[in-house]
């Protein structure tokens, strides 16, 4: 099982030889807070709408949101795709719940479900598109190499992944920045973000033509899009 020093949404923690689930805000009491704390810090609304761009999602084609939180990014793509067939994914019991709500109250029919990142839950060959934002920091450096495999496993021959998670900072004010992000989430765990080597571990995982095709500033420092493509032999 993955381990991680920091907490993550779409993994679990071993405390005492036992599993323990650790909400992506670290306290359960926070996560209402969880779509402001997003919204406000990582210019949410501009750089998940340039991710669908790259995406180019078309009818009839299945799409996983790898740890989706509250759903805003899998609600979004139903919205903008309404003949395409939306799974998403979360560890979080009552992220899922507010997911489902949002979703419910969008109009919009996405398939939720519980479970881990390293263990997807679904058939080999399920998606032609994953999509996964702010995630990738939460893990260690093993569960990054996990959950990239798994993806791998899950998209189709030809299938393509887009992730937005914090990256390399273009310079040294979105380094400090990204300080904070760190002192939360982990120094271990996103020195390889700051490093830059999201693409080597889709790369690592057997996914072709990785690269990064977006950067953008916010507030907590630099979020880099990073796409890849199952290669069809």
């Amino acid at each position: 099982m993955a381990m991680t020093d920091a907490p993550i949404p779409v993994t679990v923690a071993r405390v005492a030889g036992r599993r323990r689930y650790v909400p992506a805000l670290r306290f359960d009491a926070l996560t209402s807070l969880y779509d402001p704390v997003v919204a406000v810090t990582s210019r949410e609304g501009a750089f998940k709408r340039r991710l669908l761009e790259h995406a180019r999602i078309k009818d009839g084609e299945s799409v996983l949101d790898v740890a989706c939180g509250t759903g805003t990014l899998a609600i979004d793509i139903k919205k903008a795709n309404p003949k395409a067939k939306v799974s998403a994914l979360d560890g979080d019991r009552a992220i899922l719940q507010r997911a489902r709500a949002k979703a419910k109250d969008a109009g919009v029919k996405i398939e939720f479900q519980r479970g881990l990142s390293n263990e997807l839950p679904y058939d080999a060959r399920s998606f032609d598109v994953v999509v996964s934002t702010l995630f990738f920091h939460h893990l260690t450096d093993e569960a990054k190499a996990d959950t990239a495999e798994e993806i791998r496993r899950v998209l189709r021959l030809g299938g393509r992944v887009l992730i937005a998670d914090w990256g390399r900072p273009q310079d040294p004010l979105m380094r400090m920045f990204f300080l904070p992000v760190q002192a939360l989430d982990g120094f271990r765990n996103t020195a390889s973000n700051v490093a830059g080597k999201l693409p080597e571990f889709l790369r690592d995982a057997g996914l072709k033509r990785v690269s990064v095709v977006d950067r953008m500033r916010t507030p907590l420092g630099t979020i880099e899009t990073v796409s890849g493509i199952r290669p069809t032999k």
